[in-house]
């Protein structure tokens, strides 16, 4: 119960078993892309729209009794706040989500829908760290970070136990090559250990892609100074954290940045071709085999991460 503890393969299957026991597996949809089959995690298909209530169950269900009692504080753009404030709803526990001002109204609503409090923040001037922490020292909460802790990297790591095995049912191999979705590097690293002999890549939308420029020169660097504007709100992770640079680098991952473009020819082709609603967050990695920046290989599996998209930024980009 270390907060401080690696996370391991043994904690990622522990939460499997937790998580199974209570969700259904999402599907593992095939998808040609230029005479080649791949496979799609379709993650928008959870309760809340994402993988994040992997990680959420995992950590709320091995707090305490007094720790239940005190509640939790945890911050994000809007997935991980809904994972966390369903698990916190599922096991009566309190929960304060802070979130940055620009994001977006769908997820907003959804976290608070859920019985969760929500604290605003600027995303470019303000700590959420600093501001999780200060409302944590005042009522004894727990804080959940969303991708900074064991736990959550062993949580999302869930989703790599189930594509592996659905894979093998349906080919009789392993994943070759997994892309992940990838902001502070969470799924992407419970993946990694789930599958460890699995080639691994991850994906970032351009300018944000601070986890593929960390991975290239060795160690952590962040954003660069004054970031571009993106639609991709789950993956504006202003700088990495060790535990999951340390698995990643590793096992020799590397990364690839997407264009606004590439994200929204990949929302559009999984609304077609698998009638999905992807966000822009959820869709970079899709966008990473369809531009052709990564090649797909016999047994290629992405991560299509999140669904929750406000309807008319997903209808403006289905249009064109």
């Amino acid at each position: 119960m270390n907060p401080d503890r690696k996370p391991t393969l043994a904690g990622v299957e522990r939460a499997a078993e937790k998580i199974s026991a209570i969700l259904p597996r999402t599907p593992l949809l095939p998808l040609e892309i230029d005479g080649q089959i791949i496979w799609c995690k379709a993650e928008p298909l959870q309760p809340i729209g994402a993988f994040k209530i992997r990680g959420g169950w995992h950590r709320l269900t091995d707090l305490d009794e007094m720790q239940r009692r005190s509640g939790v504080v945890a911050f994000s753009s809007g997935n991980h706040a809904q994972g966390v404030a369903w698990a916190a709803k599922k096991l009566g526990i309190p929960a304060t989500i802070v979130m940055p001002e620009d994001a977006p109204a769908t997820k907003m609503a959804n976290t608070r829908a859920l019985g969760a409090s929500v604290v605003t923040y600027d995303r470019m001037t303000g700590s959420r760290e600093q501001l999780a922490e200060e409302l944590a020292a005042k009522t004894g909460a727990t804080v959940v970070p969303s991708f900074d802790d064991p736990w959550i990297v062993e949580g999302q790591g869930s989703c790599g136990i189930e594509l592996r095995e659905q894979i093998i049912e349906q080919t009789g191999n392993a994943p070759d090559q997994i892309v992940a979705c990838c902001g502070g590097g969470g799924l992407a690293a419970g993946i990694a250990l789930s599958n460890p002999d699995s080639e691994v890549m991850v994906a970032e939308p351009e300018g944000w892609d601070d986890m593929r420029r960390s991975l290239e020169l060795g160690r952590i660097v962040p954003v660069e100074d004054n970031p571009p504007a993106t639609r991709c709100d789950a993956l504006q992770t202003l700088e990495v954290a060790p535990i999951t640079f340390d698995i990643l680098a590793r096992r020799g991952v590397t990364g690839v940045a997407i264009t606004p473009r590439e994200v929204e020819h990949a929302m559009r082709l999984a609304f077609e071709r698998l009638h999905l609603c992807v966000e822009p967050g959820g869709a970079v990695a899709l966008a990473a085999i369809v531009s052709g920046k990564v090649s797909a290989t016999p047994e290629t599996v992405v991560t299509l991460s999140g669904g929750n998209v406000d309807r008319q930024l997903f209808a403006e980009i289905l249009t064109g």
